[in-house]
C-alpha cells in the first residue's frame, strides 16, 4: 500500500527546515574560515593593546587605559606606561558587575593593589569594530576578537558606577602576596600572548570569566570548577565565596552588601586616591 503524499503545507516546512539548515551551515563554516586579527578599525578606546616587558624583579606595563569620561559613551582617550615592583605586589580583588536585566549574568574582573595602593585593573572584553555592538548569540559566532584591557580603576569601575549605572560590587580575595603574584604573571603573560596572537572572543567558552577561572587553575588545577555559577556568572561571587578564595569572616549576604562600592565610587570620583577611598 502506497503511503500518502505530503500535503503542500508539509513540502513547504521540510523545505524552510532544510534551507535554514543549510544557512546556519553556511554561516557556521564562513565563521570558521575566518582569522582573527588584530588589525581592524577598532573602537577609539579598543584601538591600543596592552603588553609588558620583564625587567628581573619590575615589569613595565605599556597602553593601561585611563579615559576620562563625560558620559558613558564621550570620553577624553587616554593612555600611560607604568614600571610596576613585583615584590611590591600584595593583594588581588575580584569584582562582578551584574547585568541589570538579567542579574543572573555578569561582566567580571581583576584588580592587582601595590604597597603604594596604586591598582591595576584588568578587564576580559570583546574588542568592538567602530559601530558594532554586542549580542551574545555572534559570540559564538566568532564575530568578536578578545582582548584584555589594562586600566585605571578611574577608568574601568568609575565607567560602570558613575556614567553607566551598573551595580559594582569589589571582593577582597584571600589570595596571599605570592598568590597575587603569581596569578598577575599569568595574566601578564596571557596579555603578551594575545598581542601578538590574537583570538576569538566566544560567549560560552572564551569570555571574562572563563578566562579568569583559567589562571586561577593553571596554578592551582581544578581549584574552581566549571559548573552553572560559571556559566552564569552573576552567581560567581558566591561561587567563590563557597570556595574560600573570599574573606569569609561574614555570611556571604553581608560580604555582598560591604562589597556594594557605587555611593563610594560617585562620591569620590576623579579623587586622586580613588583606589583607596572605594575601599575604606
Amino acid at each position: 500500500m502506497l503511503a500518502p503524499a505530503p500535503s503542500l503545507l508539509q513540502r513547504i516546512r521540510t523545505g524552510v527546515r532544510l534551507a535554514l539548515c543549510a544557512v546556519a551551515l553556511l554561516a557556521a563554516t564562513g565563521c570558521k574560515m575566518m582569522a582573527p586579527s588584530n588589525a581592524r578599525n577598532w573602537q577609539p578606546d579598543q584601538t591600543q593593546l596592552a603588553f609588558a616587558i620583564y625587567q628581573g624583579e619590575h615589569v613595565q606595563v605599556h597602553n593601561i587605559r585611563n579615559c576620562q569620561y563625560l558620559a558613558a559613551d564621550e570620553y577624553v582617550l587616554d593612555y600611560y606606561d607604568k614600571t610596576l615592583d613585583l615584590r611590591k605586589l600584595q593583594t588581588v580583588d575580584f569584582i562582578v558587575v551584574p547585568f541589570d536585566n538579567m542579574p543572573q549574568l555578569a561582566h567580571t574582573m581583576l584588580s592587582f593593589g601595590f604597597e603604594d595602593g596604586y591598582h591595576l585593573c584588568l578587564s576580559v572584553e570583546i574588542r568592538r569594530e567602530e559601530g558594532e555592538s554586542y549580542a551574545a548569540w555572534k559570540g559564538g559566532l566568532r564575530q568578536y576578537e578578545l582582548m584584555y584591557v589594562l586600566g585605571d580603576e578611574r577608568d574601568l569601575i568609575q565607567l560602570r558606577t558613575n556614567h553607566r549605572g551598573e551595580s559594582v560590587y569589589l571582593y577582597r580575595s584571600r589570595a596571599t602576596p605570592e598568590q597575587a603574584r603569581a596569578l598577575f604573571v599569568d595574566v601578564i603573560d596571557r596579555v603578551n600572548k594575545l598581542y601578538r596572537e590574537p583570538e576569538f572572543y566566544d560567549t560560552l567558552t572564551n569570555n571574562c570569566t572563563t578566562n579568569l577561572v583559567r589562571h586561577i587553575n593553571r596554578l592551582q588545577p581544578h581549584r574552581v570548577p566549571y559548573n552553572y555559577q560559571v556559566l552564569l556568572p552573576g552567581h560567581s561571587d558566591r561561587l567563590a565565596y563557597n570556595l574560600g578564595l573570599l574573606d569569609t569572616t561574614a555570611s556571604f549576604e553581608e560580604t555582598k552588601r560591604r562589597a556594594y562600592i557605587n555611593p563610594r565610587a560617585q562620591q569620590v570620583a576623579g579623587h586622586p586616591d580613588f583606589s583607596t577611598l572605594i575601599r575604606r
